[in-house]
């Protein structure tokens, strides 16, 4: 008797933990969700991770990531002044809500899906702006997907949105290629020809599954008005052979993503395939396009590659790498580093309903977000996945043109002449003219995936360039007139820490700064010029920390 009241006992605790584990669980925020999920697989995770960063660290990181620049100086004094419990977490609210995040953020999808590639058919500047009014509009990803994977360029209203398919010059398995990598986190591009040799889940069937919603698909150009649009044809197989198949058998495959069943396609009489019929100067309708089953196939809710895709990428935006990474790696070989973790991302964002702010706001709210890049003591070689430290990662060529114009103090002269009410687009038409050279600059080539590379133009273009020294002279709100009025040499050297690098000087480098300024018949403007010139193409200036 007494064993089997024990046993209820037993039953009854253990009962009621598992209720309080639930009702915790429900109860966390998603911040943190994501750092009981980056803390599992390492014993004492939060005894071996680096601290949280600094408030000034904190600042320019989240500036940086959020609205592609750095903090003003003033910004960076109020923040650290400031006694409030929740400033992290409200300073992220107010970033993500700003007009300036979608502004910026239209610049990352632009590089992430055009890759740089120079303008054919649609002018960049409407493209940027669909993105833009979209972002402002907070309309959601997977409604951006599918505008993009819809537009065929006909329409005037939707033609920005088809850039992605006709700067791409139409090309079928170019396009497979790109929508496999950028949408759905694999490259298919070595499937074409053949099974990928080394990697098992990239079949060649797969391939040709989504490239059989292409396969219709041409370039047309209007004889009258000479504007290109994405035609299809009403009739054409998938058809392929591997090249490693001594019996060359041809295959072919209906439109599919993934092992999803094919479309199911009418069938049509033959020469009834057309609403219009195509000719040399018309542009053929067919009455069942393959093409335009895409978009609602891919970008939903309930295919996981697509909603995993886009929450791995938001991640990789915030913390420097993929929870599978590469990016476009993802494959039974490449596991992702914490597959929860990415199934608990993909699943939030669904339920945000593709709402990426919902999502980098948790992320930047996380403990994982807000790790020291320094290495404690006593913690040996720690792996970049494991996220035990902060990332130390290369600014975008974005993200260092316009830190550049900030911390020169173009941007805060060109603010403080446009009025404290000033608008995003006013302030963007200024600074745009200034960015663009240096981003194009640094830029990686034409259709590459976007990545960090040093090479010696640039280093020749940061020490040489004038228009980089231009932003160096003293006008009214300009870092360096902001300088030349102080007197104190600590305050010089505060100010100019500060402005630049998003820090306090050293000890040493308050007392180099009180050595060269006060050098008989020193050059303050010159010196001015030069200190903030070092700052600016220093390695810490040009990595985030």
């Amino acid at each position: 008797m007494f064993a089997n009241i024990v046993n209820k006992n037993r039953f009854v605790c253990s009962f009621a933990i598992m209720l309080l584990v639930a009702n915790w669980s429900l109860g966390q925020t998603l911040s943190q969700k994501i750092d009981a999920e980056v803390a599992k697989p390492i014993a004492d995770f939060e005894k071996k991770a680096a601290p949280l960063c600094s408030d000034l660290e904190f600042i320019r990181r989240v500036t940086l990531d959020l609205i592609g620049t750095i903090p003003t100086v003033e910004q960076s004094r109020e923040f650290v002044k400031s006694t409030n419990p929740n400033k992290r977490s409200e300073l992220v609210d107010a970033l993500l809500a700003s007009p300036a995040h979608a502004w910026y953020f239209a610049m990352v999808l632009d590089v992430t899906w055009m890759e740089r590639r120079a303008d054919k058919h649609v002018p960049s500047a409407n493209w940027k702006q669909y993105l833009r009014e979209s972002l402002l509009a907070n309309k959601p990803y997977d409604v951006m997907v599918k505008e993009i994977l819809s537009a065929d360029g006909v329409d005037a209203k939707t033609r920005p949105a088809a850039k992605f398919y006709l700067d791409r010059e139409g090309e079928p398995h170019l396009i497979t290629r790109d929508i496999s990598r950028l949408f759905l986190g694999v490259n298919w591009q070595c499937a074409q020809c053949h099974d990928h040799p080394r990697v098992e889940d990239y079949k060649q069937d797969l391939y040709y599954g989504l490239f059989a919603f292409f396969n219709r698909s041409y370039l047309f150009t209007d004889a009258k008005t000479k504007q290109s649009v994405f035609a299809e044809k009403g009739e054409g197989d998938a058809s392929f052979q591997s090249v490693f198949d001594p019996a060359k058998v041809t295959k072919s495959s209906g439109p599919k993503l993934f092992m999803r069943a094919a479309i199911t396609e009418p069938k049509m009489e033959k020469g009834k395939e057309y609403e219009v019929a195509p000719t040399k100067e018309v542009r053929g309708i067919p009455k069942f396009s393959r093409r335009s089953q895409l978009a609602n196939e891919l970008a939903r809710g309930d295919f996981e590659p697509f909603a995993r895709n886009g929450a791995n990428r938001l991640w990789a935006h915030m913390m420097g790498r993929g929870i599978v990474h590469p990016l476009d790696l993802g494959h039974g070989d490449n596991p992702a580093s914490h597959p929860e973790l990415l199934d608990l991302l993909a699943k939030e964002f669904v339920k945000a309903k593709f709402n990426h702010k919902e999502i980098l706001g948790q992320i930047a709210k996380s403990k994982a977000y807000q790790r020291s890049s320094q290495v404690p003591k006593g913690l040996q070689d720690p792996k970049p996945e494991e996220y035990l430290v902060g990332a130390i990662r290369p600014l975008s060529e974005e993200q260092f043109a316009y830190a550049i114009l900030q911390a020169s103090g173009f941007t805060d002269a060109e603010r403080m002449i446009l009025g404290a009410k000033v608008e995003e687009a006013a302030l963007q038409a200024k600074l745009a003219p200034q960015a663009t050279p240096i981003i194009n600059a640094l830029a990686t080539p034409a259709g590459q995936a976007p990545g960090y590379e040093a090479r010696v133009e640039q280093a020749l273009y940061l020490a040489n360039n004038g228009q980089l020294q231009g932003l160096l002279a003293p006008r009214k709100g300009s870092l360096s007139f902001r300088l030349s009025e102080i007197k104190d040499a600590k305050l010089f050297a505060e100010e100019l820490y500060l402005g630049v690098l998003t820090r306090m000087p050293t000890e040493d480098e308050k007392k180099e700064v009180e050595v060269l300024l006060g050098k008989k018949d020193v050059d303050k403007a010159g010196l001015i010029r030069d200190l903030v010139w070092a700052l600016m193409t220093s390695i810490e200036f040009r990595f985030q920390v």
